[in-house]
């Protein structure tokens, strides 16, 4: 039991860590955005097909047509997320975008509610409020001039439509319990490519080997490789260690965009972000709001 926790705990690490490095990698490819998602989900295809194939799971009748259609439809809100969080950077910048696409837990508790029937408890409103207020302190912050190209704000609705669409993936992977993990992501990335394919300019491909392995390493290692370490780790840990973990994801995105980029979070963002990520946490490892002033936790 604790080798298997040991184990899990390095593979969601490795894979907090490989996610966070994302934007890197999007910013420097010097491609469009629908041309990056293209080719993450041709190469997360490619490695997911031979991942798929060793571990049997393409044989017939292994998914139902039903699965099939949530899988897919997973598959188009998971490539709209990229898609959303990507053109995000370049308005909000790596750090800002991706803090608030960590606003997701709560994307999903209105879905849960909405559709699974799941109850919205007081401590859940309590965190989902102090979301919303780390949000409010982000967009009244005055965001570093270097560190965005375009509209503030539309970066911002961007990473929130980004986390939107990754609640409702993650909706459709509530419904898929029981299919094969790597099987789902395999649909998802397939779906991506015939999804992106009429919005590829295939004419203007990158032309130099370095461009061509930005793209390779965001499929193989950012996609295929963080699947089969992330549902590892999920298939090890106890969820509480597993929501955690994934707190390492936004850190490792602010740190590379600080070291990568010299982009520094101004002091209102500063706040905001650790206000958001402090609800994010609290939600996800069901804290009692009297963690905050400290004061004991009675349970009836």
């Amino acid at each position: 039991m604790q080798s298997d926790i040991r184990r899990g705990t390095a593979e969601m690490t490795a894979a907090m860590l490989i996610s966070g490095t994302i934007g890197w990698f999007v910013v420097i490819s010097g491609q469009p955005v629908s041309g990056v998602v293209f080719w993450r989900c041709f190469f997360g295809a490619l490695t997911l097909l031979v991942i798929c194939t060793a571990l049997g799971l393409l044989r017939p009748g292994i998914i139902s047509l039903r699965s099939l259609a949530i899988a897919v439809f997973g598959g188009i809100a998971i490539v709209s997320n990229w898609l959303l969080l990507f053109a995000s950077y370049s308005h909000a910048s790596i750090s800002i975008a991706t803090t608030v696409y960590n606003t997701q837990p709560f994307m999903l508790l209105a879905l849960g509610a909405l559709f699974l029937g799941e109850k919205i408890t007081g401590t859940k409103l309590f965190w989902l409020g102090l979301s919303f207020a780390g949000m409010a302190a982000i967009v009244e912050a005055k965001p570093d001039t270097d560190a965005v190209s375009g509209s503030y704000g539309l970066g911002i609705l961007m990473a929130l439509g980004a986390a939107f669409f990754y609640a409702l993936a993650a909706l459709a992977a509530k419904w898929l319990r029981g299919t094969p993990p790597h099987l789902i992501a395999l649909i998802q990335v397939s779906t991506g490519i015939v999804m992106l394919a009429p919005m590829t300019d295939f004419t203007n491909l990158p032309i130099d080997a370095g461009s061509w392995l930005i793209l390779i390493t965001v499929g193989v290692i950012h996609t295929g490789l963080m699947y089969v370490l992330l549902y590892g780790a999920i298939q090890k840990l106890p969820t509480h260690l597993t929501g955690a973990l994934s707190f390492i994801y936004p850190v490792a995105a602010i740190l590379v965009d600080r070291l990568a980029f010299g982009h520094a979070l101004q002091p209102m963002q500063i706040i905001g972000a650790a206000v958001i990520l402090l609800a994010a946490a609290g939600m996800n490892l069901g804290w009692s709001p009297s963690r905050l002033i400290g004061l004991p936790v009675t349970r009836s």
